[in-house]
């Protein structure tokens, strides 16, 4: 059930909402409804991986539980294994099977498992909770809170990767609490400004690119299939994970919560740390505290943070996807960062802000061909045809290529917009002016997935 579906918009929500508003002065009554409802709706994409997401659950809360009675930290360490264990059977275990048949030309010829949706994110935040207990922070929560923070339908599939104590401690704040007007507005604004960002731009885009990044994979793209292809993804992923953010952020203050953002115009910086700094953000803070810091240690050498950088970057890559062309993406972005860390340690002069913006953005957009394509072969022709090996053809989308990359460049964040809104008359009937409008162009559109729902 996408978010962008009239079954979401005039189904599930309402009767969600209705629900939970219904039950505002009653606690317990509403969080338990709120966590069936929120089981109901991960069930809807495939019923056979909920008992996976209530096994995970029950089994990171009970190891919690254990740890509070016996305080013994390898309860801790064992829970954080078996949650990394399961993700790696059910994401990785193909990849390295290939890997292994590759070097030893043996074939085991291990079952292939389906991914559930949303694994990836269900998973780092159980972690996230075990491991917190691991740093001694003593965070104890009830079961229902627990399988609240882990199942909550609008960040389980795609985040924003939620710390429990961002959001557990709001579970029992009653909705009615002063403010909730304000809430549920911006909760609107932001749920259309996504849902518009969605349609009208990332849908638009995937119409193009998708053909493009098909032909590539067959080894006959044009050179403007392979432009389509490289400049349409760079502003479609952006335009598709930042709405689906936004349609999470917006859905959760209508329920009374804060979700944290997790964009701030990425594409106007000018280097690459700044970019990571503002792009997925909170994907980035569970990678620098429980993955770089680690590694980093304490006042860490030179070497050794260079070393801890690209680790990281490389484990993002293959986080977001079990295939080389993720992990020499990972790769890329290390080895662009470490080059950033040793310019600024040597003190070597920096280029003019709008050159270093562009070099970045260029490093960007042209790793991104990895990130989006199907496999090698796939990427090494889209370079090919980019460097204008290929029949000629037209470059496809570049109105919206246009729009979009103004937008990102120059325009308003969504947050930044919302925060400006004030109960003026006119935004009431230009929101639902918009809304219709917004509800014709998806009765009339394809509706293509959330790109980040496949990781």
């Amino acid at each position: 059930m996408l978010f962008s579906t009239f079954g979401f918009i005039f189904g599930f929500l309402p009767i969600a909402l209705a629900g939970y508003w219904l039950l505002a002065r009653r606690v317990n009554a509403r969080l338990w409804f709120l966590l069936a409802i929120s089981l109901v709706f991960y069930s809807y994409w495939d019923w056979r991986f909920t008992p996976l997401l209530v096994g995970s659950i029950v089994v990171n809360w009970t190891a919690a539980q254990a740890f509070f009675v016996f305080e013994r930290r390898w309860i801790l360490i064992a829970g954080i294994a078996a949650n990394l264990i399961c993700l790696g059977i059910f994401k990785y275990l193909g990849f390295f099977e290939s890997i292994v048949f590759d070097g030893t030309g043996w074939n085991p010829s291990l079952a292939r498992l389906a991914l559930p949706l949303g694994i990836s994110f269900f998973t780092f935040h159980n972690i996230i909770y075990l491991a917190d207990l691991l740093r001694g922070r003593r965070f104890r929560y009830s079961f229902r809170d627990y399988a609240l923070y882990i199942a909550l339908f609008p960040q389980i599939l795609a985040g924003p990767l939620v710390r429990h104590r961002e959001i557990i401690p709001q579970l029992p704040m009653p909705p009615l609490r002063d403010g909730w007007e304000e809430r549920a507005g911006r909760g609107v604004a932001l749920f259309l400004m996504g849902l518009g960002k969605k349609l009208l731009i990332a849908d638009v885009l995937a119409s193009h690119v998708d053909p493009a990044f098909a032909d590539a994979a067959g080894n006959a793209i044009s050179i403007g299939g392979a432009w389509t292809a490289m400049l349409g993804f760079a502003l479609q992923v952006y335009f598709d994970f930042s709405a689906y953010s936004d349609m999470a952020i917006g859905l959760a203050l209508l329920f009374g919560f804060q979700l944290p953002y997790n964009f701030d115009a990425p594409y106007r910086t000018s280097s690459l740390h700044q970019l990571w700094r503002q792009w997925h953000m909170t994907l980035m803070r569970f990678l620098r505290d429980y993955l770089f810091l680690p590694l980093a240690g304490h006042r860490p050498s030179e070497l050794r943070h260079l070393w801890a950088l690209f680790a990281t970057m490389v484990l993002a890559g293959l986080w977001h996807g079990a295939g080389w062309t993720f992990v020499i993406w990972g790769a890329l972005h290390g080895a662009g960062m470490s080059l950033e860390v040793i310019w600024r340690h040597r003190r070597w002069p920096m280029p003019p802000t709008i050159v270093a913006g562009f070099l970045t953005m260029s490093f960007w957009t042209v790793a991104a061909v990895l990130f989006r394509a199907p496999s090698m072969q796939a990427a090494f022709n889209v370079f090919s045809g980019i460097a204008g090996h290929g029949p000629s053809g037209p470059v496809l989308g570049w109105r919206t290529m246009i729009i979009g990359a103004a937008l990102a460049m120059i325009g308003p964040t969504s947050q930044d917009l919302v925060n400006r809104l004030r109960p003026w008359h006119w935004l009431a009937p230009a929101g639902a002016v918009a809304t219709v409008a917004l509800l014709i162009k998806m009765a009339d559109s394809p509706s293509y997935e959330f790109i980040y729902f496949h990781f």
